[in-house]
């Protein structure tokens, strides 16, 4: 029999007509003879309520209890499912991180998955019940309930495939799959068939916010295939697994938006061996991710200024630490800017296709939009620019590329 991890997010269960409906999913699989494990998040809304109440309380709450705060969510939705189901004669039984052995590093609200033991699921699999697992969660080495972060049940799941070696990971959402652009900005937007796990990691990670990033490095790591389906209607998903021949016709395969972008400049930096060093060290220390870099040179007095951009979720920790940085190695000044977004190209074509880098830049130019910074990989190229106009670089560039609906 077909062994598939189903998981299921916060708008999918996020009533109980709509757990129900999961339910009566669940029971039409099970019914034709599929193995399945279940994978639930919180109900919508939920994991935000319950950061509110902890930071009504405190306005630094300690995150080892946060952590046992925020896993109480999914909880909730795992044994509610799982009365739905035996109510539908499913044989049905919930199990939390904890029981099920998803064994994390000690960094409490974005934990680290060191091991998944999968012995209780296994035997329950064996005995005909279809097991319910809480995402989001594990425990470490002693025993603390740990959280993995925002998206974190989309890393729940596909590390219990690839635990169990199921024949893929489907996750269930609000949406019907990966499109070539956000449909809310391009409406002409399509639904791409399949990615490989390099364009969905360098998606994911530029914005696209339908996969976890982290659980597509853990699928291409285990070589688990990703389904994004729709949990509200039927119909065929994207699927995200190894590059094929096909994937390379294609240059361009997706233009990406984020607006969770900050940019901070340290001004008048001695240009030495090891400033950049010291600087990058403090942040990289506090699991701050540096996203692009530039540092320019050419003051007659052995100055350089460092630009580089973080989350803008991050910023006020990244400027504490920078600017106390700044303070030791006796920069000028640090300098931030808050209202930058960057838009992506993404296409394992990129690799067999040249000019792809001056076509965007046209595009940009013809549409009056002044690039700030540039980035680039094999498959991938970023420029940062004023969030204003970030919706209509991404919809110039989505006609340039021929991405719409209708294009062949």
């Amino acid at each position: 029999m077909t062994l598939v991890v189903q998981k299921y997010g916060g708008t999918s269960v996020g009533t109980l007509e709509r757990i129900h409906r999961v339910a009566e999913k669940i029971e039409k699989a099970h019914r034709d003879g599929n193995r399945i494990v279940v994978v639930l998040s919180a109900m919508s809304g939920e994991t935000d309520r319950l950061l509110r109440l902890a930071h009504e309380i405190t306005a630094n709450p300690d995150e080892r209890e946060l952590d046992v705060l925020l896993s109480s969510g999914e909880r909730v939705t795992i044994a509610l499912l799982a009365m739905a189901l035996r109510n539908l004669g499913v044989s049905a039984r919930s199990f939390t991180g904890r029981q099920v052995g998803i064994v994390t590093n000690s960094t409490h609200t974005k934990a680290r998955i060191a091991k998944v033991m999968t012995d209780s699921l296994q035997r329950a699999l064996a005995e005909g019940v279809v097991p319910i697992v809480a995402g989001f969660q594990g425990i470490n080495e002693r025993s603390d309930v740990t959280t993995l972060g925002r998206g974190g049940s989309d890393l729940t799941a596909v590390a219990l495939a690839a635990g169990l070696k199921a024949e893929r990971c489907v996750i269930f959402t609000d949406v019907d799959g990966i499109y070539t652009a956000d449909p809310n900005i391009v409406p002409s937007a399509r639904k791409i068939k399949k990615l490989s796990y390099e364009e969905m990691l360098e998606l994911a990670s530029l914005g696209t916010k339908v996969l976890q990033a982290r659980s597509v490095e853990f699928a291409a790591k285990y070589g688990v295939p990703i389904e994004v389906k729709s949990s509200f209607r039927e119909g065929e998903g994207t699927l995200v697994t190894h590059e094929d021949a096909d994937m390379e016709r294609a240059v361009v395969s997706g233009v990406a938006g984020d607006r969770n972008q900050a940019k901070i400049t340290v001004v008048g930096v001695p240009d030495r061996p090891g400033i950049a060093a010291s600087l990058f060290s403090a942040v990289a220390g506090a699991d701050i991710l540096v996203d692009m870099i530039i540092q320019n040179v050419g003051y007659g007095d052995d100055l350089a200024d460092i630009s580089f951009t973080v989350p803008r979720s991050d910023l006020p920790r990244a400027m504490g630490l920078v600017q106390q940085i700044a303070e030791e190695i006796k920069a000028r000044t640090v300098e931030v800017k808050e209202q930058i977004a960057k838009v992506s190209l993404v296409g394992v074509g990129m690799r067999s296709h040249s000019g792809v880098a001056s076509r965007m830049f046209q595009v940009l130019f013809r549409e009056g939009i002044n690039i700030m910074m540039i980035s680039t990989s094999e498959i991938k190229i970023s420029c940062v620019l004023e969030e204003k106009d970030l919706d209509r670089a991404i919809k110039a560039l989505h006609k340039e590329f021929d991405l719409e609906e209708n294009a062949s």
